[in-house]
């Protein structure tokens, strides 16, 4: 795991600079190792202050930046011949050894297949690019788990892990690379080429029993994938349908789970996951914060998620803390609930959408939040964790799963336009699988709410006589003025 960047000069200028600047942008995503290759170069280093006296010249580059969770991650980027590769990420199921090694030995394929069969076949959580005969090709996985960014200027293409990266360059209209696509770079050009992504399944009748069945059976074979390869593993906890379910999933795998509660100090909540806790006889470790812990924080959260989003800070200031606690007890996977609510329909809000749209027009609000899911949240909680040398996975973020879940009836989610509970099929494989109906009769509740962050931003903001939206973007400035690395 680390950090991906790119580069290619669109009038035949030496863009090893720009890569450079990039990984050390892009530092904290990677501190073990660093690597860049030209067509006809290739140097891994210690430190990226070996890398800026590299005197090579060439008009594209890739580089990388390590953070070794697993003992098989190795430097990059990897060369076969005459073909260089960076490789962020991972194959679920996991790969045997490496998983840059693994493709650049696979043999008797040209590297354009094999780009397009990387994202036809392997389902993940990944970034890629392939440099070769001054022609570059990018990848990213289907559902957008791992993040990627790419934008220009008058003279350069770049393409990084996060977009900070791409700032320092001088290129403000940052974009998301989009999911299932390649990008191919080639004589001063720039097309993308979708591959494999999420798309709109035919809703097919089936019963609640025979719909529960098959979700459990995915549930399982995504969570057991998730944690094959690690034999301990954080889990973001709350006590919540989400959490739990995956929590007893795992549970039943050869792995020791350590359960990560984070909240505002004496909040009724911290009793349920206890309970909850002590009901799956997994360990609870509990992080208590302060208005004073939240202030401390905001300004780092925010240059970390790259945005002065209210919503998305209220989130990633919670799992900062959780990917925190991961790291401090020597955990550097960590599982958690992120993309059920999308799937099954957990936000009060579609109930509003099914009473004003009806069945149809709830069915494409599901699959356009379903969609970019990858903007909207995993991109931000991959960038929070990363930032601990934590690395998030997601069992409800599997290809399968998804597709299986986006065929389901309206009814199996969201009983009426009155039910306050919704998410009816996860809840009942909750029921099948034997938890306490406190968790499967449980309203949804959000991370922002159930942590009380959302209380507390709003208090600091009053606190310096501002809007809660003035205040985040004062803080959001003030994080990229401290965390940039040419004034750290």
């Amino acid at each position: 795991m680390g950090a991906l960047a790119v580069a290619f000069s669109k009038n035949g200028k030496n863009v090893v600079p720009n890569v450079v600047r990039m990984l050390t942008e892009l530092q904290h995503r990677g501190r073990n190792s660093h690597g860049i290759a030209t067509p006809d170069f290739l140097k891994i280093t210690r430190s990226v202050q070996e890398l800026r006296s590299l005197s090579v010249e060439s008009n594209a580059a890739i580089g990388h930046n390590l953070s070794r969770i697993l003992s098989r991650d190795a430097p990059q980027p990897v060369r076969d011949r005459d073909v260089n590769l960076v490789f962020e990420g991972r194959f679920f199921p996991p790969s045997a050894e490496n998983e840059a090694q693994e493709i650049v030995k696979n043999k008797g394929k040209s590297v354009e297949e094999k780009a397009g069969n990387i994202i036809k076949e392997m389902d993940g959580s990944y970034a890629f690019a392939f440099l070769f005969s001054r022609r570059i090709i990018l990848g990213r996985d289907p559902v957008g788990l791992m993040p990627l960014y790419y934008g220009e200027d008058s003279e350069t293409y770049a393409f990084a892990s996060e977009r900070k990266a791409l700032w320092s360059l001088g290129i403000q209209n940052v974009k998301s690379f989009p999911p299932g696509n390649l990008a191919i770079i080639d004589n001063e050009r720039m097309i993308f080429q979708s591959v494999r992504t999420i798309i709109k399944s035919d809703i097919k009748p089936i019963s609640m029993e025979n719909a529960a069945e098959r979700l459990q059976s995915l549930l399982t074979e995504s969570v057991g994938e998730r944690i094959l390869d690690t034999k301990r593993v954080a889990l973001a906890f709350s006590g919540g349908l989400d959490s739990t379910v995956i929590a007893s999933f795992a549970k039943k795998c050869d792995a020791e789970i350590q359960l990560i509660y984070v909240g505002m100090q004496e909040q009724p909540e911290i009793q349920h996951a206890e309970t909850v806790a002590e009901f799956l006889d997994l360990p609870l470790q509990v992080k208590t914060f302060t208005p004073e812990d939240a202030e401390e924080v905001l300004s780092k959260v925010l240059w970390l998620i790259e945005e002065p989003d209210i919503l998305k800070v209220s989130v990633a200031i919670p799992f900062y803390w959780i990917a925190e606690v991961a790291n401090k007890v020597g955990l550097n996977v960590l599982l958690a609930g992120q993309g059920s609510d999308e799937l099954f329909g957990g936000y009060y809000r579609y109930l509003r959408e099914y009473a004003s749209s009806g069945i149809k027009g709830l069915e494409d609000a599901l699959y356009r939040d379903v969609v970019s899911s990858h903007d909207v949240n995993f991109e931000r909680d991959n960038k929070v964790c990363a930032f601990h040398d934590v690395e998030l996975r997601l069992p409800f973020a599997d290809y399968d799963l998804i597709r299986f879940s986006l065929g389901l009836p309206v009814k199996l989610k969201i009983a009426s336009m009155k039910d306050h509970l919704r998410k009816r099929v996860l809840r009942e494989v909750a029921r099948r699988i034997k938890l306490p109906s406190t968790v499967y009769s449980m309203r949804k509740r959000a991370i922002q709410y159930t942590t009380r962050i959302d209380k507390v931003l709003g208090k600091l903001a009053k606190e310096e006589g501002l809007s809660l939206k003035d205040y985040i973007e004062q803080s959001f400035l003030k994080g990229k003025e401290i965390y940039n690395p040419k004034n750290a």
